[in-house]
């Protein structure tokens, strides 16, 4: 049996605190607003009674504690987000051994700055994560600590937008990332969503999801990679005799399909990868020795020394002769497709990718190797890759959109005691302070390292402060989506 207060309606209006005290002593304090003269009934209704009673426009309050008010007004509080609200983020660091050491690169900043702790100097800094991925969770910094991806599964519709919802499912599609590269990546792939679904199914130690993995980097710094394969597979064999000595292929077999130099550069670098391990040591041996010896060397045999350094008598080595080198300047970008082949070497960038970790690697790397699923994979496409400038959208907006649906990116960029209007996208946003202090919508105050989630459809003014100007970038859906 509980106690209830009713109040009957009429047209006056009446606004006011009424404090009740019941029969154990226990007191509520409730706020009206509402029409019409009250009156209060106080009888204590057993449970017959109140389900005979008349019905009536009235409105009923049960009687709680204090202290059981005060605790769902903070649930409540705690498990709510108002529409179009931005959340800030503490994002996962990866140490990763080919990452710099020390407090000098922008993933061991950013990082230190966004996790608001300090540099561990003696680690290597290599990737500062920013999404939902499983392997580097993000936290929602409230109360609750919340991970991103659970807050984007409560919300999935107001967080993500129909149109990103209905296509991508309840999931951000995209990651965005700071890389700080000291020594080689792997000589690697990202598997189709095909082949990601059944390496996921057959090694899920490995493969940790099921979804394919396209990806874009912007050079930050100058930034070197291997990217593709060279147009003319022929003048690779012929360049290094190593190489040659290696596969045992013939002049007269590349002769043979010059019609197909796809075919060319299939049956060339499986030889390669797929060598046995002493072999392959010793052509890297006598191709290091050769190359010591001469005084006049191009950047591919400077980047094979440099290889062999960093991963002395791998097969790797032998890539610098088969993948096309090159050398990014800052606000470049260079994008990879699924089932493409690419290492990168040195400097640091901001990418963005697919929502996936799955890596198919057989070289320079004391990880494990799927080499004969890389050679089968690849599309073995020859020439260098696209190098994107970025599009200029407005005075303070460049964007880079490639040719993927998941993601695009944008750096927005505001003079001291400036503003931008941000471009409003139909899907999610996440938001990284590369330098500077300002706000968005100027409630939300930002610095760099801080990063910020903003749902679909949200408007954002990025706003600088009276120290100096601000530089964001801006990972969201690609607008050819919408």
């Amino acid at each position: 049996m509980s106690k209830k207060i009713t109040t009957k309606a009429d047209k006056k209006c009446f606004c006011g605190y009424f404090v009740v005290r019941n029969t154990k002593n226990l007191i509520i304090i409730i706020y009206c607003v509402h029409y019409g003269p009250f009156f209060f009934n106080t009888k204590n209704y057993s449970k017959k009674e109140e389900e005979e009673r008349p019905s009536s426009k009235s409105f009923s309050f049960r009687v709680t504690s204090k202290q059981n008010h005060r605790r769902k007004r903070k649930e409540k509080k705690m498990t709510t987000t108002k529409r179009g609200s931005l959340v800030q983020l503490k994002c996962a660091i990866q140490h990763y051994d080919w990452g710099i050491v020390g407090d000098q690169s922008a993933v061991a900043q950013l990082g230190s700055l966004n996790r608001e702790e300090p540099i561990a100097k003696e680690k290597p800094h290599a990737e500062m994560w920013m999404g939902t991925h499983s392997s580097g969770l993000n936290v929602i910094k409230n109360e609750r600590r919340e991970h991103l991806k659970s807050f984007v599964e409560s919300n999935a519709e107001e967080a993500l937008g129909k149109k990103c919802q209905q296509r991508f499912g309840n999931d951000v599609p995209f990651l965005l990332k700071v890389l700080s590269v000291a020594k080689a990546l792997s000589i690697q792939a990202h598997p189709d969503k095909q082949l990601a679904e059944r390496l996921h199914e057959e090694k899920p130690n490995m493969y940790k999801d099921a979804n394919h993995k396209p990806e874009m980097a912007l050079a930050v710094t100058e930034f070197e990679a291997l990217s593709g394969f060279v147009s003319e597979p022929k003048e690779s064999l012929q360049k290094c005799p190593e190489l040659r000595a290696l596969t045992g292929i013939r002049m007269e077999e590349m002769d043979a399909m010059r019609e197909d130099k796809k075919a060319q550069m299939k049956h060339v670098f499986t030889k390669v990868m797929l060598a046995e391990k002493e072999e392959v040591a010793t052509q890297v041996q006598t191709l290091v020795k050769r190359l010591k010896a001469e005084n006049k060397k191009d950047e591919r045999d400077e980047l094979a020394l440099r290889l062999n350094a960093q991963y002395p008598d791998d097969v790797g080595v032998m890539c610098a002769y088969l993948l096309n080198y090159i050398k990014l300047q800052p606000g470049e970008a260079v994008y990879m497709a699924a089932n493409e082949p690419h290492a990168y070497l040195d400097g640091e960038c901001v990418e963005v990718m697919a929502t996936s970790d799955n890596v198919v690697r057989a070289g320079l790397t004391p990880k494990a190797r799927d080499t004969e699923i890389l050679c089968d994979m690849l599309t073995y496409k020859l020439g260098k890759p696209e190098v994107l400038t970025g599009d200029v959208i407005d005075k303070n907006t460049t964007r880079y959109s490639p040719p993927f649906d998941e993601f695009e990116l944008e750096v927005v960029s505001c003079a001291k005691e400036d503003t931008a209007e941000m471009t409003v996208s139909q899907g999610p946003s996440i938001l990284l302070v590369k330098n500077g202090k300002g706000k968005i919508n100027d409630d939300v105050a930002i610095e760099k390292g801080s990063v910020v989630f903003a749902n679909a459809n949200e408007k954002m003014t990025l706003t600088s402060s009276d120290e100096g100007g601000i530089s964001i970038y801006r990972a969201q859906v690609n607008t050819r989506v919408f």
